[in-house]
C-alpha cells in the first residue's frame, strides 16, 4: 500500500526571489475525481506524465498509488476528462539529508508559493530552508485539487 505523509509551507516571496534554484519542471495536472474520500489525478510533468490515485488525509497522511502513463495519454485526459486544472513549475531543493518540492503556481493562482516535504512518519524532525514560512499542512484551500476549483486569487484572505 501506498502512503504519503506530507507538510505544506508558504513560502517567503522575498528570500525564494534571492534564492538560487535549480532549473524547474513544467507541471500541469487536473482532477478526473475529486471527492472528500478521493481524488484521481492526472499530471503532466515535463516529459513524463502519471495517474495518481489519493484517498482521504487522516491529519497529514493518506494513501496514495501512482503510475507513470504515456505523456500523450496523459494530454487526452486532461483535455477530454477534467475540468480543473492547475499549472506550476517544481522546484526540487535538498536540504538536510530532505527533499523540498517547491510549487511556484501560474495562472489563477499566480502569486502563490508552496514548499512541501514528505516525510517518513508525522513525527518526524527536520529542519526548514530560511525560505519556508508558515506551515498550512490542515489548510484544505491549500490542496491542489482545491487551487483547481477555487483559485487562489479568488480568495479574501490570503
Amino acid at each position: 500500500m501506498g502512503i504519503e505523509i506530507e507538510r505544506k509551507f508558504l513560502v517567503d516571496h522575498d528570500k525564494w526571489l534571492q534564492f538560487k534554484k535549480p532549473e524547474g519542471t513544467h507541471y500541469r495536472q487536473g482532477y478526473m475525481l475529486d471527492e472528500v474520500k478521493r481524488t484521481v489525478r492526472i499530471r503532466v510533468a515535463g516529459n513524463h506524465s502519471f495517474i495518481t490515485i489519493k484517498g482521504i488525509s487522516v491529519g497529514i497522511t493518506r494513501k496514495e498509488y501512482e503510475y507513470e502513463i504515456p505523456v500523450t495519454d496523459a494530454i487526452e485526459l486532461l483535455d477530454g476528462f477534467t475540468s480543473n486544472s492547475v499549472e506550476k513549475i517544481r522546484y526540487k531543493i535538498p536540504f538536510e539529508g530532505k527533499l523540498w518540492e517547491v510549487d511556484v503556481f501560474h495562472g489563477d493562482n499566480e502569486g502563490l508559493i508552496v514548499a512541501e516535504i514528505e516525510l517518513r512518519q508525522e513525527d518526524e524532525q527536520f529542519q526548514k530552508p530560511d525560505w519556508v514560512a508558515t506551515e498550512v499542512s490542515d489548510d484544505e484551500r491549500y490542496f491542489n485539487s482545491n487551487l483547481s476549483k477555487r483559485s487562489f486569487k479568488t480568495w479574501n484572505n490570503k
